[in-house]
Order: structure tokens, then C-alpha cells, then sequence
């Protein structure tokens, strides 16, 4: 699992940015996203992040990816507590 954390100050490029960052993963909080990875699938947002937004960030705008294992312990409050992550595909 990959967390992705952002502070971006323009708006346009911050809706744009978790626009993108949707197809992949779904929000956590305003502006973390949780994003079930492959190794493939992280090389290309990474890779997209270096040559789409990058270079469009100003100094205030910072981007955090979190790369979890499974072996990570994830505490939850709240409505966190009740969010199930367990995916069956049949």
C-alpha cells in the first residue's frame, strides 16, 4: 500500500493533482490518498508527479509518498475503526 500526502497551494493544480491521484486510489482525508500499488503502477506515478506537476510546484507545495509493507501497523480512530481494507475478488 502507498500513502500519498500533499499540500499544494494553487488551487487549480491541487484539484488537478487529486483528480489524478484519484484513478489509482481513494481519499483518506482531503489530501492523502490510499493507493493499493505494484511496483509497475508506483513507477508510473512517480513518474508522472516528476514530469507533469513538478516542475509546476512552487516552494510551499510538497508531495509525501509513503511506501507501507504489510507487516506496518496501522492504528484507527473513529470512523477509520469500521473501514474494512480486506478485498475478496471471486
Amino acid at each position: 500500500m502507498v500513502l500519498v500526502s500533499y499540500d499544494i497551494s494553487d488551487d487549480k493544480l491541487r484539484t488537478k493533482f487529486a483528480k489524478y491521484l484519484s484513478k489509482f486510489g481513494y481519499r483518506l482525508q482531503y489530501s492523502v490518498f490510499k493507493i493499493e500499488n505494484s511496483e509497475h503502477l508506483l513507477s508510473n506515478i512517480t513518474h508522472n508527479i516528476e514530469n507533469k506537476f513538478s516542475k509546476k510546484f512552487t516552494q510551499g507545495d510538497s508531495v509525501y509518498i509513503f511506501r507501507l509493507t504489510p507487516s506496518c501497523e496501522i492504528i484507527k480512530y473513529g470512523y477509520a475503526k469500521h473501514e474494512d481494507s480486506d478485498v475478496i475478488i471471486i
